[in-house]
């Protein structure tokens, strides 16, 4: 029997999510290509290709929600994000599914500092960010004909346990704060800045999921309502570490200079404007649903504990 949940991509995000959900007893399934990862006794693994629409609809026959929860590489999303939108939203359509989509804040563009609620126009002025715009324009559509009930969390840059390289506040950020070392990052680290800890992101998804009410809108999922800066952040995980270390920015000259022959660090370039301004996210809407966000000093212990063991 299909689990109630399918959710496709395990990458930290989606296992966040899938925990959450099995906190509630909740049955899940996971789908990503190798069939394989690290995850609780009773929860499925299954593996195949998610831009094939016969296996994604095939894997969901019977479940009440699909997650979308894939995440292709940086420098590949305008060639294939779209086409796995695409296939889950297949899945969802053919089984009479939930579609649960995670999206991020790309779309909105840039705001001059102003911050951005679940009402800010949409006007992206970068590639990813009109990428971003175009598939939740496809999402929207299909429920406005109505071929599917859907359901959006946006979230901020992430980071805590699993954040690994694609969190800006990663891999490049706490083993070097455990070590003692000093840390760099992109941008000015003066300004404020909403992170969003990747356990709220999985709490968030899985309450709009099982709140009947949430469908039909977008949702900010859980920041903390007195955001830091980006400085302020990492001198707490140096005290909570009890290690000590300076915060440099990487000038966006330098990044560029770095794109040139990588592909990754060259599609980081164009969205350096978030963390050139305060860039503050409004989740008051879900908070009222019950969903508020880890204290940030937890959330950076725990992210720590993370990287220790």
């Amino acid at each position: 029997m299909t689990p109630d949940h399918v959710i496709f991509g395990t990458g930290p995000v989606g296992r966040a999510t899938m925990q959450a959900l099995v906190n509630r007893g909740q049955s899940v399934r996971m789908v990503n290509r190798s069939g394989r990862a690290s995850v609780p006794d009773g929860v499925e693994v299954v593996g195949g290709d998610a831009m094939n629409h016969e296996f994604t609809r095939s894997v969901s026959v019977g479940a009440s929600t699909v997650y979308q929860i894939l995440n292709p590489p940086y420098y590949l999303w305008a060639q294939e994000f779209p086409a796995l939108q695409a296939s889950v939203l297949a899945a969802a359509e053919s089984n009479g599914a939930l579609f649960v989509n995670m999206d991020n804040l790309y779309s909105y563009g840039r705001q001059d500092g102003e911050p951005l609620t679940e009402l800010t126009p949409e006007n992206p002025h970068t590639r990813k960010g009109g990428v971003r715009k175009r598939m939740a324009d496809t999402l929207w559509r299909a429920r406005a004909e109505g071929r599917v009930r859907v359901v959006s969390g946006r979230a901020s840059d992430y980071f805590g346990p699993g954040g690994g390289e694609s969190s800006p506040l990663g891999d490049r950020v706490f083993p070097r704060v455990l070590a003692g070392k000093n840390v760099s990052v992109i941008g000015n680290p003066d300004r404020l800045h909403s992170y969003t800890f990747i356990p709220d992101i999985g709490e968030g998804l899985a309450t709009l999921a099982l709140t009947p009410e949430a469908e039909g809108e977008v949702w900010h999922l859980p920041n903390d309502p007195h955001p830091q800066s980006t400085r302020r952040m990492i001198e707490t995980a140096y005290r909570l570490a009890g290690t000590t270390g300076t915060v440099r920015s990487i000038p966006t000259v330098v990044l560029r200079m770095l794109g040139l022959t990588n592909r990754t660090i060259r599609e980081v370039v164009e969205m350096a404007y978030e963390f050139e301004d305060d860039f503050v996210v409004d989740s008051t809407k879900i908070a009222r649903l019950g969903i508020t966000a880890t204290p940030i000093d937890e959330a950076i212990e725990r992210t720590l504990a993370s990287y220790r063991r």
